[in-house]
């Protein structure tokens, strides 16, 4: 019970202890991180028949299958932008509410967004978690790795692709 609780709070709390290694990105309990995994591996079994691109679940091909319908169910309440995740939606209503839950222990800043609360976070670490294979440049944010990656003329490792599209899906595979 004790432990449901402490994933419960989590969702008001922002925390996400649970890192995936290979692209950064956090999850509140660790069986959304072994979820998350399978999109780093090489075999994706699921392929969306619109355009091929290939995804390691199935709930991550229906997402995504979103994308080609225009379908966007969830529908903002004050200015009636719509939204194809419900996520999506509750992270846009910060920006009606001015909400703020993410806070800085260091410096006690605040932030609407758990990524902006990630990358400021390690301005006091001095962290710089993305780093070129090819190299070893680093930087504090997957888009300047992503920017960087298209001074060399090698391919992008398996991941890093995902990673810079979900970043800017304009960049080429």
């Amino acid at each position: 019970m004790l432990s449901a609780l402490r994933r419960h709070i989590r969702t008001h709390t922002g925390e996400k202890p649970y890192t995936c290694s290979l692209c950064k990105k956090q999850f509140r309990q660790k069986i959304h991180l072994r979820d998350h995994q399978n999109v780093h591996k090489i075999e994706k079994p699921y392929s969306c028949p619109e355009c091929e691109k290939r995804f390691g679940f199935d709930s991550a091909l229906k997402r995504h299958q979103k994308s080609h319908t225009g379908e966007k169910p969830f529908s903002c309440s004050v200015c009636e932008k719509r939204f194809t995740l419900s996520s999506t939606l509750k992270d846009h209503l910060r920006t009606h509410s001015g909400e703020k839950p993410y806070s800085c222990s260091v410096c006690g800043k605040h932030f609407s967004w758990p990524r902006s609360f990630k990358f400021h976070c390690l301005t006091h670490t001095g962290e710089r978690p993305y780093s070129c294979a090819e190299c070893g440049q680093s930087y504090t944010r997957p888009q300047h790795l992503c920017r960087h990656l298209k001074t060399h003329t090698v391919r992008a490792p398996v991941g890093i692709e995902e990673l810079c599209q979900s970043v800017d899906p304009n960049v080429k595979k």
